[in-house]
């Protein structure tokens, strides 16, 4: 028998360490013939922390655990009541798994990512031995274009391209770079990779280096991701011992060696060229292009850079075919999307879908609709510097063309679910502020222009919003958009301008009435009890940090909204919906 804990980041948070010690507590203290392994994250964060009981061929899930329902489990396991649990994963969520086509990330969930042998059973490491073997550097960069593979990190630019560029731009030392920079709010598909397949991502950079005639490769990743440079780092190791990094790599005359960088944190370093920058121990802010970074890359050497969720897909397409994965896609769309799903969502986590799927099917049959059944409101997409897509446009195709005609972008594929109670001005305000705070400075547009934007946004939102704001924004957006070097800038006001577009008659309600038609606004509303439903109890009363409230035993109570912090407290307090907002 075997159990195996789910100890991605998301379980880890939930309690995934504590369970796994108390099974290895109770293996050991019973002597129990049971063979005890760790995985990473399955996708579904929503039921961590999550554990996988293999008995007799057969494999159950059961979710929600924690360390008191551990012996409950072991229990009905040597009672031989294993399947019948209330901890077992629940059939819809089984479905949720079955509508996915998994080729990133096929194996995060399924094997220990701190063994190599358990990768190296999943056909791991043969696309590798495929390409040294069998075929050429042209011949692996024309498969990549049969492909379709695009840019999973945000740009969509064909994969194919980058890597023949960079192939025939002369030099004899070049680089392979991933960019694991991944700072979106709301995202954490490469995080997941790395710390449930990091061998699929080392995979794919060999061949990404043969192909290019690179002989070292470097793993950009952001310093606040520690259990994924642990485990990217182990496995660096094991594929160095294993024989798959080093010289002579299946005794073949190619070598390639590979190291991590851990970067400091910084969103502008998701951009390439400032990743370079950062890399070579500089202040991450972006270069001047061309030349790009095919050509004039790290130390000014040849250089190609894709993210880890477009390295992941390339052993499928080695060993499976070009045309395999361009079919599980759009024309001009191909292959499969990672998403994390985020915000009121009933079931947030990580899914990954052929692209041409509808947001529709994403958001309620795969993530499986609103938390507390609220209206759908809008989906944020391409994080901070993405768009926000109202509920008629559900339908829209998930690809490329589709998503960036309305105004959004793909992005590295966070998707942020909003219901009725979010304020699409305030949504705006949140997002251009992290722009505007992860700005290098560089472009005058881009360092000045947002923060002017974010002053015109927070005076809307406090009431004080002026005739001819909205005009403005939409001004200033356009000038920072044509006027900034790099993707940062020229992508932060499109939260601006999509709520703008889709949701104007919000902004007229906050300039015009001074009022936040989603009650979310703290300064544009205004707490009152209602003489119907209040009974007087004094539980607001009593519970008010500022004594804001006054009233008698059993008689109705009043709020001095002078005093007022408007902290929803009382709200949150009284049993009989008694307060009311206006």
């Amino acid at each position: 028998m075997k159990i195996i804990v789910g100890q991605g980041s998301c379980g880890i948070a939930a309690g995934a360490n504590k369970v796994y010690d108390k099974l290895s507590y109770e293996i050991k203290n019973n002597n129990l013939d049971i063979e005890l392994s760790s995985t990473g994250c399955i996708g579904m964060c929503y039921l961590e922390p999550i554990i996988d009981v293999i008995h007799e061929g057969k494999k159950i899930t059961f979710v929600n655990m924690d360390e008191n329902k551990v012996s409950i489990l072991l229990n009905n396991i040597y009672t031989d009541n294993i399947s019948v649990n209330e901890f077992t994963i629940d059939k819809k969520d089984i479905e949720i798994l079955s509508k996915q086509n998994r080729v990133a990330l096929k194996n995060c969930g399924n094997i220990n990512p701190e063994s190599i042998d358990e990768y190296i059973n999943t056909d791991g490491y043969k696309a590798l031995e495929k390409v040294l073997k069998d075929m050429s550097p042209d011949e692996v960069i024309d498969e990549i274009k049969i492909s379709g593979l695009k840019g999973r990190g945000g740009a969509g630019f064909p994969t194919w391209f980058k890597w023949n560029a960079a192939k025939n731009s002369p030099g004899n030392k070049k680089y392979v770079v991933c960019n694991a920079d991944e700072g979106d709010p709301g995202a954490f598909m490469d995080r997941s990779i790395l710390e449930g397949d990091p061998h699929r991502l080392i995979e794919g950079m060999i061949i990404n280096g043969y192909a290019m005639g690179a002989d070292e490769g470097i793993v950009y990743v952001r310093a606040e991701y520690p259990l994924a440079i642990k485990r990217l780092s182990n496995a660096i190791n094991e594929a160095e011992k294993k024989g798959y990094l080093g010289e002579n790599i299946f005794g073949e005359n190619f070598k390639f060696s590979l190291r991590i960088k851990a970067g400091a944190g910084a969103f502008v370093c998701g951009e390439e060229t400032a990743l370079l920058e950062s890399l070579q121990g500089e202040r991450g802010m972006p270069r001047l292009k061309p030349p790009f970074p095919a050509q004039k890359g790290y130390w000014n050497k040849p250089t190609n850079i894709n993210n880890v969720e477009t390295l992941a897909n390339v052993a499928y397409i080695i060993l499976n075919g070009g045309k395999t994965f361009a079919n599980l896609g759009t024309e001009n769309s191909k292959g499969t999307k990672v998403f994390a799903l985020t915000g009121k969502i009933k079931k947030g986590g990580l899914v990954e879908v052929p692209m041409g799927i509808t947001l529709r099917d994403v958001i309620h049959e795969i993530g499986g609709g609103i938390k507390e059944d609220r209206e759908f409101k809008a989906v944020q997409m391409g994080g901070p510097s993405g768009g926000c897509i109202p509920k008629h446009l559900l339908d829209t195709s998930v690809d490329y063309e589709s998503i960036s005609k309305i105004g959004a972008i793909m992005g590295s594929g966070g998707m942020v679910v909003m219901d009725e109670t979010t304020c699409m001005v305030d949504m705006a305000r949140f997002f251009l502020d992290f722009t505007r705070k992860e700005s290098c400075g560089k472009c005058i547009q881009c360092r000045l222009g947002t923060k002017r934007m974010l002053e015109i946004l927070t005076r809307i939102c406090e009431g004080k919003g002026k005739i001819g704001d909205i005009e403005l924004l939409e001004e200033l957006g356009t000038k920072i958009k044509e006027g900034s070097l790099c993707g940062l800038g020229q992508t932060a006001p499109n939260p601006v301008l999509s709520t703008i577009r889709y949701f104007r008659d919000e902004y007229e309600a906050h300039i015009h009435d001074k009022k936040c038609p989603s009650k979310a606004c703290k300064e544009l509303v205004e707490y009152s009890i209602s003489e119907n439903k209040c009974i007087g109890c004094g539980l607001c009363k009593r519970n008010c940090p500022v004594e804001a409230i006054s009233g008698e035993k059993k008689l109705v109570h009043i709020i001095d909204l002078d005093k007022c912090i408007k902290c929803g407290k009382c709200m949150e307090m009284c049993k009989f919906s008694a307060i009311k907002i206006g």
